[in-house]
């Protein structure tokens, strides 16, 4: 499988209040370049009182499926585009 490109490579948001949809992506690719762990969070919308977090340890990579609407944040900015996988 291979990963296709969709969007330009962005620095997340590190704040709910700035969340973003990373271009309305259903699929994200998510980099943490940072030297130590990262806590992504996930929600609804801007702001929401529900989040779902999980930890990308230092120089890994995730790919994050989630609805257009969705929005990230993570505790430190990481790499974030938006992708899809063709064969």
């Amino acid at each position: 499988m291979l990963t296709k490109i969709i969007s330009t490579e962005v620095n997340t948001a590190t704040s709910a209040g700035a969340a973003t949809s990373i271009s309305s992506a259903t699929c994200v690719r998510l980099y943490n370049s940072t030297s130590g762990i990262c806590t992504v969070g996930i929600s609804t919308s801007v702001g929401a009182a529900t989040t779902n977090y999980f930890a990308m340890p230092a120089g890994s990579v995730e790919f994050l499926a989630k609805l257009p609407t969705d929005v990230i944040w993570t505790s430190v900015a990481i790499k974030a585009n938006q992708v899809g996988f063709t064969n």
